[in-house]
């Protein structure tokens, strides 16, 4: 072998170790009611309100698209007609959840599960004020964000690699889940087993993707990405996007009068 085989070959391996951290998709579930933004939701879904002058999902696409992710899954239910012109306006591709209305988030994994690999698992109802796509991603995570004082959130710990070791509802001063999530291929893999395995349990009905996880901590390793606060926003409630966006004030006092 000459020298410069030898650094072609040395080349060659090197992509094909890079490509098994490669990002293969993103799966953006937005099938649910949103019942929290009722009224506002009988009309438009969460994922379809124009938010600082961009419809949420919209920006969140663009985002993943700039990161260079090469396809995006959209898994809708509720109105889901009103999400067909993302086909033709991004090139996505829409995935129906027949089940949303009797089942939690878990049945838009499951309805996604054929296209599951290297995925970020993303909600259409987050608002990103950088973007925090990548095209490559050594381990799978669940992006966090840090709580001073008390929270009822999804509250985290960790060990000294980063691996979560246990989510608590509620805590004080701690790190917890929100935003976007990134499953490698092995964690897709034993999830979806799972998934799979306990979907006909009259239990797992009413359970988030979380919860399922929570349950399996010790076969199912996620890590922490934390982000400063100011980066990831969610919407759950309509007093929540007041605070982010101003102009939703005229929209509240207009329902509060109906």
């Amino acid at each position: 072998m000459t020298e410069q085989e030898f650094y072609q070959y040395i080349k060659q391996e090197n992509y094909k170790m890079i490509q098994q951290y490669r990002v293969d998709n993103a799966v953006i579930l937005a099938a649910g009611f949103a019942s929290r933004f009722a009224p506002l939701s009988y009309t438009t879904p969460k994922a379809l309100l124009n938010v600082r002058g961009e419809v949420l999902i919209e920006r969140q696409i663009r985002q993943l698209l700039e990161a260079g992710i090469p396809e995006i899954f959209v898994v809708t239910g509720y109105k889901s007609e009103m999400f067909a012109y993302l086909e033709n306006k991004f090139g996505v591709h829409l995935i129906q959840n027949h089940e949303y209305q009797i089942r939690n988030n878990h049945s838009s994994i499951y309805a996604a599960r054929e296209v599951l690999g290297n995925s970020y698992i993303c909600s259409a109802d987050n608002y990103f004020t950088v973007n925090p796509f990548e095209k490559y991603i050594l381990r799978p995570y669940y992006s966090a964000l840090y709580a001073e004082g008390e929270t009822e959130e999804y509250c985290l710990t960790e060990d000294e690699s980063g691996r979560i070791t246990g989510v608590h509802i509620g805590g004080s001063d701690a790190w917890y889940m929100l935003g976007h999530v990134y499953w490698n291929r092995t964690f897709s893999k034993r999830f979806l087993e799972i998934l799979e395995s306990e979907y006909d349990f009259p239990q797992t009905r009413d359970l988030l993707w979380e919860k399922i996880y929570m349950k399996h901590l010790d076969e199912l390793a996620l890590y922490i990405r934390k982000y400063p606060n100011g980066v990831i926003y969610e919407f759950d409630s309509l007093d929540d996007l007041c605070k982010f966006d101003p102009a939703y004030e005229k929209v509240r006092e207009s329902l509060l009068h109906t």
